[in-house]
């Protein structure tokens, strides 16, 4: 048994146990910034109890293991001065032998045109998405580098209309019609 301070108070508990114990304090603070990025780190422990200097090893830490691999905001482009352009683009590809998708996939994702890439179940294999200025800026990049590669069967592109949730977050709630009803 080892003394290890769990939140405010100390306590004499296990190694397997003290390893769950930060495993459920990893995961409510992945919960908490994954649905608030900008919350400080005062600001979680004073959440969960714990202290500070807790919480930024902790956070420290999963950083390192790529457990929190970015921190990212999400932005209604159509409510700026910016053009932009959301294509899904399905591909279909052949699974390289020893390497399966993963080298294709790292091909495909170097692109910096690439917002997003997952390895899909179903009718086709990746599902990538694409961000540009304008549709023919999209259609030239699927034509030019990813239905070329080695390895592309087909692809298939979707272009995004509207936005209306991402990442968990609604883009533009629909504001409540606060007229009166006026009846004669």
């Amino acid at each position: 048994m080892q003394c290890f301070m769990v939140s405010r108070y100390r306590c004499r508990i296990s190694s397997r146990e003290r390893e769950r114990v930060m495993n459920t304090e990893r995961t409510k603070i992945l919960k908490l910034i994954e649905n608030n990025a900008k919350m400080t780190t005062k600001d979680i422990a004073t959440v969960l109890g714990l202290d500070e200097s807790l919480v930024i090893n902790i956070i420290s830490d999963m950083e390192q293991e790529q457990i929190i691999c970015g921190y990212n905001t999400v932005i209604n482009w159509d409510k700026t001065d910016s053009e932009k352009v959301t294509a899904l683009i399905e591909v279909k590809v052949t699974p390289q032998r020893g390497e399966g998708f993963d080298r294709i996939a790292e091909r495909i994702y170097n692109y910096e045109e690439v917002a997003s890439l997952y390895l899909m179940s179903g009718g086709f294999d990746i599902t990538v998405f694409i961000e540009g200025k304008t549709m023919k800026e999209v259609a030239m990049f699927v034509s030019r580098k990813l239905a070329p590669m080695e390895n592309v069967l087909s692809t298939s592109t979707h272009f995004v209309l509207k936005k209306y949730k991402e990442n968990g977050t609604k883009i533009e709630q629909r504001k409540k019609d606060e007229r009166q009803v006026v009846t004669a």
